[in-house]
């Protein structure tokens, strides 16, 4: 339910506010306000902005989901992409990449400085089956090397899983993966 929400942002504004209040409550005389807004705005804000600085945005979705393909992620997602895609579409705290975790046991994350990036998402519909698609930028792991894991993503993201590997643009590599779950009646 929070993830929508940057945690950060709301530690920022509730601690600036109280805060500011401890402020004003000071140069007013009023030392009830001043030590709430002293005692519980400071450490807020602090909070805020260290959450701030651990903070990892979430993916965007690189197009708009369809309805058809919304009703065909009820039917046939399983609950590895379900899981994936809300992790993806959510603030996250503490980790310095969306899947990084994933990708390094994959072998596709040597270090951090030539681990893909996830630059977006998209849901869509391949031979009638639910795929979500990640678009990772890749410069330094070629699209050989995904080839190569591409058993391995299989298994990683299993079962009811298949992939399937697509290189875009210069050093865009699109994973899709599939469902292969049959539809829930």
């Amino acid at each position: 339910m929070f993830g929508k929400y940057s945690l950060a942002s709301i530690g920022l504004s509730v601690g600036s506010a109280l805060t500011v209040m401890g402020f004003i409550a000071y140069g007013t005389d009023n030392p009830t306000l001043n030590l709430a807004g002293f005692f519980y705005g400071i450490p807020v804000l602090l909070g805020g902005l260290a959450l701030k600085a651990a903070e990892l945005k979430p993916t965007p979705y690189s197009q708009p989901t369809p309805p058809e393909i919304i009703e065909l992620r009820q039917k046939q997602a399983t609950d590895t992409l379900n899981q994936i895609r809300k992790d993806v579409t959510r603030y996250r705290y503490g980790q310095e990449a969306h899947l990084d975790e994933s990708l390094k046991r994959l072998g596709l994350s040597p270090t951090d400085e030539e681990r893909p990036d996830l630059m977006s998402i998209k849901e869509s519909k391949i031979d009638d089956r639910y795929a979500l698609v990640l678009e990772f930028d890749s410069p330094f792991i070629s699209m050989d090397t995904w080839q190569s894991k591409q058993e391995k993503i299989e298994k990683f993201f299993g079962p009811n899983i298949r992939s399937q590997l697509t290189q875009g643009e210069e050093n865009l590599i699109d994973l899709a993966l599939i469902s292969t779950q049959s539809e829930e009646t």
